[in-house]
């Protein structure tokens, strides 16, 4: 055994080979099946989608419950959590199991930094260090000099601060928010506020496996101040694509596919 620290500041036991985990969080599921541990993967949360082999692996529960006679039954060596909104389950299952939470990423480089800190905790840190520095490629800061409003349905309505990697990521493209200034990871916006802002484009993402369209997001918006901004009377509306969370996701994919996909946006995209 070796005693690391989580992000909890507590010294959890992690033992020196790891033979079965569970992981919670989509992010962490999906670094660690990049980093040549899908094996050791026993258990994931409904929500953990990427990559789409770990569709056949035991479903333990969702980012706040879990079913403690699967968990019993696998009994792993360690479960994975993060920080934020799992804050409460992992109290619960500290409880019972040994458990390491992650910090939740606040910049992209911070999801790197989490890349190789499970990679430290699981005794693959090359690997993980050799992710890193590939996904770190598709990260060049760019200065586009826009006005953004950035949204995703979580059950309703979020935008995001200054403490969120969405915001950080946004302004490192030369984005600028309405909330770039509110000391919060997440948000409910104020339509209001964000028409004074006057977004030059907004960007949308649906529910988890529903996702949304330019259309159906224009028939929404078209009754609410947003209506009377730059972005919607230049048809600067954009939805992120495919039905998984895209911004909402932080993991590996979120350089290899969120990234690329807000550059071609800023790029080619704009009218």
């Amino acid at each position: 055994m070796t005693k690391l620290r989580d992000f909890t500041l507590r010294d959890v036991d992690v033992p020196d080979k790891i033979n079965s985990i569970i992981s919670l969080n989509p992010s962490i599921t999906e670094t660690l099946c990049l980093i040549g541990l899908e094996n050791k993967l026993k258990g994931v949360s409904a929500f953990c989608r990427r990559p789409e082999s770990v569709e056949k692996i035991k479903k333990i529960g969702s980012y706040s419950t879990y079913n403690e006679n699967i968990i019993n039954g696998i009994n792993p060596d360690i479960i994975f959590t993060i920080s934020g909104y799992q804050e409460n389950l992992t109290k619960e299952l500290m409880k019972k199991y040994q458990v390491f939470q992650f910090e939740l990423p606040s910049t992209p480089y911070g999801i790197l930094d989490m890349i190789s800190r499970v990679g430290v905790v699981t005794g693959k840190i090359s690997n993980a260090q050799n992710l890193a520095r590939e996904l770190q490629k598709y990260f060049v800061p760019y200065d586009s000099n826009k006005r953004a409003y950035l949204e995703i349905d979580l059950g309703g309505p979020v935008s995001f601060g200054s403490l969120s990697y969405i915001t950080s990521t946004l302004n490192l493209h030369g984005i600028s928010t309405p909330f770039d200034n509110n000391l919060k990871e997440w948000l409910e916006p104020d339509y209001e506020q964000v028409r004074k802002f006057d977004p030059e484009l907004m960007i949308f993402e649906g529910k988890m496996y529903r996702g949304t369209s330019v259309e159906e997001t224009i028939k929404r918006l078209k009754d609410t101040p947003l209506s009377n901004t730059s972005a919607f009377r230049k048809n600067n509306i954009f939805c992120t694509p495919g039905k998984l969370d895209f911004f909402a996701h932080h993991g590996p994919s979120f350089f290899t596919s969120v990234i690329p996909w807000l550059r071609h946006i800023l790029e080619h995209e704009i009218n």
